[in-house]
């Protein structure tokens, strides 16, 4: 929030006091803070009018992903069954193809069940998240203004410098 003075009939401001046209320094500070405050309420608000536009159109799109799972499961039925009916026309008995079939599936899944283990075992915890969040009960530590005693962690490409929370400045 910007102030001008105006000067009349061109007097220079050297020989001017102070007067009550201009506001006071506690008055700036709590139009500033005021600002401050609806600013960043505005930016939460948009933010939430963003993410809650993007959830709506995820939502959508992952319905109709899974319809299309469901129709795609219906028509691997009819697959599976036209490839038994078609192992049956190479000369097997019926009930030889449908167990032929079935095994494919069996084997099928497995594979499958073992490529989703493996990939499960390869997640990892979020190692710097959990470093910087143990980090957090000293970076809230409320100390006056000008007379803070410890460091703040630090990140350096995207790690954080481990110091001693109980360690004094320098």
């Amino acid at each position: 929030m910007a102030h001008s003075v105006s000067t009349t009939s061109g007097a220079p401001l050297a020989g001017r006091t102070a007067g009550p046209a201009e506001p006071s320094v506690g008055t700036l500070a709590k139009s500033a803070m005021a600002d401050m405050s609806t600013l960043i309420r505005s930016e939460i608000e948009l933010a939430k009018a963003e993410v809650t536009t993007s959830a709506k159109r995820g939502g959508i799109g992952a319905a109709a992903f899974a319809a299309a799972g469901v129709m795609l499961a219906f028509a691997a039925i009819f697959f599976f069954v036209a490839l038994a009916e078609f192992i049956t026309w190479l000369g097997l008995a019926r009930w030889i193809s449908y167990l032929i079939v079935f095994a494919l599936l069996v084997l099928l899944a497995a594979v499958v069940g073992f490529i989703g283990f493996r990939q499960v075992k390869k997640i990892q915890k979020p190692e710097r998240t959990i470093e910087t969040l143990q980090d957090l009960p000293d970076v809230m530590r409320r100390e006056a203004p000008g007379q803070r005693q410890h460091d703040l962690p630090t990140v350096r490409d995207g790690q954080v410098v481990r110091q001693d929370p109980h360690a004094r400045l320098r």
